[in-house]
C-alpha cells in the first residue's frame, strides 16, 4: 500500500513505523529521573553524532519545536551587533519582523521573491545574520555554504529545520542551528533542538540581554551558560512518548547514515525533476536547479487555462486538486503553505519512498487533467 502523507510538517514517519516502536517510552516517570535523563541524553548524544556536529558544539533539547528554540537563540544572543535578516518565503519573514518588532533592533531586511534568493554576495558581516537553510514554504535552500566566511566578525544564526537530516551543513560556518523533530526524520511535534558553536556561546556568556527573558528562553545560570540543558536536563518538561518516537528515528537514521539519508531525499527530487520535465504544465517555483529544495518541494501550475484564471479562482481550482488528492488517498496536506504563491508542495525528505512520490504525481497528472478539461 501506498504512503500517502506528504506534509511538510509534522512529515511522514519512517518507513515501516509502527506505535510499537514506543513500547519502551519511559512513560508515568519524571523525566528528571535516572531513566528520563538517561533518553534525553541519547537523543542529544546521537542528534550530534548522526549529525557530525563538532565535539565543541553544545546540543540541547528545548520546547515549542524549532520556533522556541530559534527564539530562544534571538532573544538571548542578538542585540550587540546590527542585524541582518535574510527573507525569501513566510518564515523568514517572520523572524524578521520579530527581531524589528519586538527586539526592536531595526534590522537590515534581504529580501527575494517567492521562488527567489536574496543576493548573498551582499550579505554584511560584520553585521549577525539571521537566515533559513530552507525556505520550507517556498522550495528555495541556500545552494552551498560558501558565503559565509570563516572570519566573519558576526554570528550566524540559520533556522535548518526542514534542512537537518536531508541537506549537507557546514558546521564551522555556523554558529547557532536550531531544528524541529517533526521534519526531516518524522519525528512528533512540540520539541526543538538547539545547536551553539563556540561564538555563540561566548556571546551568551558576555552579553545581557536589555529586554526581560520568558523563563523557556533562558540558557545562562548566575552569568554562566547553563550547561545541564545540554545534556538532557531541559528547562521545562518535554513528552517522553515523543523523546521514544525521536529515539527510534535517530535508529533509523544511523542505520541508513548521513550521505544515505541525504541519498533518499535527492532520489525523491530526481522523481519530480523527471515528472516535471515531461508536463508543460508545471514548473518548480524555485528559479533555478541549484537553490532547489529537495524536501519541501514546491511546485506551480503554469498552463495558459489556469493562469489565465483570477488569483482567487485559480487558488481555489489548485485547492480543488488538492482536495481530491486526498479523497483518493494519493497524498494528503500537498497545497501550497497559506501565504505562498498558489500551487503545490510536496515533502521529500528522507523518510518518503521513491514509489510513493511516482504514485502521487501519476494520480497528479491525471487529477489535474480530468479537472482542467472542465474550465
Amino acid at each position: 500500500m501506498n504512503n500517502p502523507h506528504f506534509s511538510s510538517g509534522p512529515c511522514s514517519k519512517r518507513p515501516a513505523w509502527a506505535l510499537d516502536a514506543l513500547k519502551e517510552a519511559a512513560v508515568g516517570r519524571s523525566h528528571r529521573s535516572a531513566l528520563g535523563k538517561e533518553k534525553l541524553l541519547r537523543a542529544i548524544q546521537e542528534t550530534k553524532r548522526i549529525l557530525g556536529i563538532p565535539e565543541n558544539y553544545l546540543v540541547g533539547i528545548m520546547p515549542a519545536s524549532d520556533t522556541g528554540a530559534f527564539e530562544a537563540a534571538l532573544w538571548s544572543l542578538l542585540g550587540p551587533r546590527p542585524v541582518t535578516v535574510l527573507t525569501w518565503e513566510s518564515f523568514s519573514e517572520g523572524w524578521a519582523t520579530d527581531i524589528a518588532k519586538q527586539l526592536k533592533l531595526n534590522p537590515t531586511i534581504l529580501k527575494a521573491d517567492y521562488g527567489k534568493l536574496p543576493d548573498l554576495a551582499a550579505v554584511r558581516w560584520d553585521n549577525d545574520v539571521v537566515f533559513v537553510a530552507n525556505g520550507t514554504t517556498s522550495g528555495v535552500k541556500v545552494p552551498n555554504w560558501e558565503w559565509i566566511p570563516a572570519d566573519r566578525e558576526g554570528l550566524s544564526l540559520c533556522d535548518a529545520t526542514s534542512a537537518a537530516f536531508a541537506m549537507p551543513i557546514d558546521w564551522t560556518k555556523i554558529d547557532v542551528a536550531t531544528f524541529s523533530w517533526q521534519k526531516c526524520l518524522g519525528g512528533e511535534a512540540a520539541h526543538g533542538m538547539l545547536v551553539l558553536g563556540p561564538r555563540a556561546v561566548a556571546r551568551l556568556e558576555s552579553y545581557d540581554p536589555p529586554w526581560p527573558l520568558p523563563k523557556i528562553f533562558r540558557m545562562k545560570a548566575k552569568g554562566k551558560i547553563n550547561g545541564g540543558i545540554f545534556q538532557g536536563d531541559t528547562i521545562n518538561t518535554p513528552s517522553m512518548l515523543c523523546v521514544e518516537d525521536y529515539l527510534d528515528a535517530l535508529k533509523w537514521a544511523d542505520g541508513i547514515g548521513l550521505e544515505g539519508l541525504f541519498a533518499r531525499s535527492m532520489a525523491n527530487l530526481a522523481v519530480v525533476e523527471s515528472w516535471v520535465a515531461k508536463n508543460d504544465w508545471i514548473a518548480f517555483l524555485a528559479q533555478t536547479p541549484e537553490s532547489r529544495s529537495n524536501t519541501s518541494v514546491c511546485l506551480s501550475v503554469i498552463s495558459p487555462k489556469v493562469s489565465a484564471l483570477p488569483n482567487e479562482e485559480q487558488a481555489k481550482f489548485l485547492k480543488g486538486i488538492a482536495s481530491e488528492m486526498g479523497k483518493r488517498k494519493a497524498a494528503y496536506d500537498m497545497s501550497s503553505y497559506k501565504d505562498a504563491p498558489p500551487g503545490f508542495r510536496f515533502w521529500c525528505g528522507p523518510t518518503i519512498e521513491r514509489e510513493d512520490v511516482r504514485t502521487a504525481l501519476d494520480e497528479l497528472e491525471k487529477i489535474y487533467r480530468e479537472k482542467v478539461a472542465t474550465l
